[in-house]
């Protein structure tokens, strides 16, 4: 025992250490008060109240709670008492001096028979006042799906694209403004995220149930979250431990044999310092060949993702602190139906795959208010993460490891008034990457330092901006400049109009991002341009947008109309080339490359707790190959969405049923060129436009328990021969990676959920 005392304790130093130093990158949307909001019907009968407003005295930070009457306010050291109210209800007005205010009752003005709520909030919110284009995913949006995890948070709104990488390993991947997930920024509680290695399957590594919110960006993000962001951000919220249910849990089975278990539990070590313990399992162990092609359709899987996450919160002094550990360990396997590792693994017994991903991640952040200047705060933020994913597919081996350290130390406060923001602050970036492309290492350290300006100006009234310009030194991309801009102008009542542009710079990871191109027999040809990383020089995009918002009433209900187009220039690219069906090359744009994206959005409650969305979308997406300008492949140029939600009157008791509807219709999709293939394995030079229908019915007996039952694909639409030459895996024509529509046909599931 003796001997590892000393591990022990330098490990204890380096874990408070990580606490105490570092921190928030908004101090002020960290800082929260909670508490319950319940009615007393004069019968002595107390039941949540959902949509009773909350506000700081003699402020207009405020907020509404929600269907269980729980809401949670960011703290205001301008005025330490709330107040709340409800129609016909008497206000009361609470000192808030500690984290959970626990139940608060409000008492009738006069005897009630019955409560009914006038307005509730929509789980997909579009603000008016936003700077930046943002639309904001709630998780009861996210409940309208079975949503396991972050890739499959999107089935119910349009403002991401989700598609399969191929065939073989199933692995979603998001679309923004027509350009694929390298381009966007994803964060986690505004630290980057899904990047590097993690690109292709890190969707997956991210339980649904964990996450409070989603905040999507189109365009250029902020200048405080880096310089890679191009097309857009998405930024997942986890649940707190001081706001989340005490225990959640959720069961998850469907008919391909796919289990998933997550729980959360919660407990207040003091009235300041509270703990979350969250677990997430998978498995999926049915073979299923729907096709006839002799492939796995999914891939045989299992995972295991444990966080323990702490939550420290002293408003009264105005300090705030989050530290996070997650492990996580992901198996998969893939191929042809009789496949068994141990015995055919790199021979031509049978052609397979397995991909097994290990991952840590440490996060802390801390955050302290001036206790005499509320506008001016002081955050640190930091990051480490060891990933390390060993795969094959058939013949061919990738192994990437990748060791990544991230801080972001932040300053906000006001130029004269707080009409007039500013935040600046330093950032730094280490990655290590260590690659093995069968036989062939790839080894760098990527690191860079960084400073940050951004300025707000903030009249809701008219006109509002952001301005931010951060300047980077890079040991690959050298030292340079990005500039971002976002503009908000009131045209007329609840009518906006957003403008931006910025610049964003990125490294491109050229195997883990088409990770997809290893499931093929192509040729690997990198065609060498003398840059920095893998012979190719990095990647550089300006994103300019406009946005136009309108809400208006309509029969005395809400209708929300907006539309959008964005456009992305590049001025330096690597080229992903699969023209040539023998071979992927990669290599340095030598000409035009652009997305152009518009989108129109309709939202209407067509009568009492029945309301629709719709999305048309409209891509022109280009890029200038070595045989010359074509459209990109395997995006439709035209997209349609529509989502028809319907919810019964929640009881007192909490009972309710919830109905929820989606289509989604994709229109004809350029694929490669296949034309010097045999004929057996030419495609079509367009694939036919399909729709996907996508249901859920969800029975909420009581506050505590809900059980729900859904099916994705109900109209049973999939791609014919999906794979290329899949009778002959081994031989120079098979390709896995021309994926335009779903494999699976009916998709069932049944599950439930469990909270107190």
């Amino acid at each position: 025992m003796k001997q590892h005392q000393p591990t022990i304790i330098v490990l204890g130093r380096f874990l408070f250490f990580l606490f105490l130093v570092v921190g928030s990158k908004n101090v002020n949307a960290q800082l929260k008060i909670k508490g319950t909001v319940y009615a007393n019907n004069n019968n002595n009968t107390l039941f949540p109240i959902s949509g009773a407003k909350i506000h700081w005295l003699n402020d207009n930070i405020s907020t509404i709670t929600d269907s269980d009457g729980d809401f949670n306010i960011p703290y205001s050291k301008a005025s330490k008492k709330i107040v709340i109210s409800y129609t016909d209800f008497r206000n009361d007005t609470i000192l808030a001096n500690r984290p959970n205010l626990g139940k608060i009752i409000l008492f009738p003005e006069i005897a009630l028979e019955a409560v009914v709520v006038e307005e509730r909030v929509n789980p997909l919110q579009r603000s008016l006042f936003e700077v930046q284009n943002v639309v904001t995913v709630d998780n009861r949006e996210m409940l309208k799906a079975a949503c396991c995890n972050l890739s499959e948070s999107f089935e119910t709104n349009p403002a991401v694209d989700v598609n399969i990488s191929d065939a073989v390993t199933g692995a979603k991947q998001i679309q923004m403004l027509g350009l694929n997930s390298p381009y966007l920024l994803f964060t986690q509680e505004n630290m980057p995220s899904i990047r590097g290695a993690s690109q292709i399957y890190g969707l997956s590594f991210i339980p649904g149930s964990w996450i409070e919110s989603i905040q999507i960006t189109k365009g250029a993000g902020s200048v405080l979250n880096g310089y890679e962001s191009i097309s857009g951000q998405i930024n997942s919220e986890l649940v707190k431990p001081f706001t989340d249910k005490n225990l959640f849990l959720n069961v998850y089975a469907n008919n391909y044999a796919r289990f998933e278990l997550n729980s959360r539990y919660n407990t207040e070590v003091t009235d300041k310092l509270a703990t979350g313990l969250y677990i997430h399992g998978n498995l999926r162990t049915a073979k299923v060949d729907e096709n006839g092609d002799n492939f796995l359709d999914t891939p045989l899987a299992r995972q295991i993702n444990f966080m323990n996450r702490w939550q420290y919160t002293d408003p009264e002094n105005g300090w705030v602190g989050f530290f996070n550990i997650q492990y996580l360990k992901d198996e998969k396997q893939t191929g042809e139906l009789d496949f068994v590792p141990k015995e055919d693994k790199f021979t031509t017994n049978a052609w397979g795959s397995e991909v097994n991903t290990s991952r840590l991640d440490l996060s802390s952040k801390i955050g302290y208010v001036f206790p005499d200047l509320p506008y001016q705060s002081f955050g640190v933020q930091m990051a480490y993460t060891d990933h390390d994913q060993n795969s094959y597919y058939g013949f061919n081996t990738y192994d990437i490891q990748q060791r990544s350290i991230y801080t972001n130390a932040i300053f906000n406060s006001i130029i004269g008034s707080t009409q007039h923001k500013y935040k600046t602050g330093i950032s730094f970036t280490y990655d290590a990457f260590n690659e093995l492309v069968n036989q062939q290492i790839y080894d760098r350290k990527d690191n860079s330092v960084g400073a940050f300006f951004e300025y707000t100006y903030n009249n809701l009234d008219k006109l509002s901006l952001v301005a931010g310009l951060r300047i980077d030194n890079h040991n690959r991309l050298h030292t340079f400049i990005t500039p971002r801009l976002h503009i908000r102008y009131a045209l007329w009542d609840k009518a906006s109009i957003r403008a931006s542009a910025g610049r964003g710079k990125r490294n491109a990871n050229i195997f883990a991002e088409n990770q997809q191109l290893f499931a093929s027999s192509r040729q690997i040809n990198i065609e060498n341009n003398n840059g920095n990383t893998y012979g190719l020089s990095p990647e550089t995009a300006w994103n300019y947008g406009i946005s136009f918002t309108q809400k208006l009433y309509l029969w005395n209900r809400t209708m929300v109309l907006s539309a959008d187009f964005y456009q992305t220039r590049f001025t330096d690219q690597v080229v992903v080339d699969w023209e040539n069906p023998r071979e992927i090359s990669f290599y340095n744009l030598n000409g035009n490359s652009f997305a152009n994206s518009f989108q129109f959005d309709f939202t209407y409650e067509i009568i009492q707790n029945l309301s629709v969305r719709a999305t048309y979308k409209n891509y022109n997406v280009k890029t200038h190959y070595n045989n010359g300008e074509l459209e990109k492949p395997l995006q439709p140029e035209h997209r349609f969405f529509a989502n028809l939600n319907f919810e019964t009157v929640k009881q007192p008791t909490g009972k309710q049923w919830r109905f929820d509807a989606t289509l989604h219709w994709q229109g004809a999709q350029r694929l490669p060129n296949t034309s010097s293939n045999p004929l057996p394995y030419q495609l079509k030079a367009f694939s036919p436009s399909y729709s996907v229908i996508n249901a859920q019915i969800t029975r909420v007996f009581s506050n505590k328990f809900e059980l729900y039952l859904g099916g994705e694909n109900i109209n049973n639409y999939t791609q014919n021969n999906p794979i290329v030459a899949s009778n002959d895996p081994f031989g120079e024509y098979f390709d896995s990676t021309i994926t335009y529509a779903p494999i699976l046909s009916g998709i069932y599931y049944i599950g439930m959920r469990f909270k107190i």
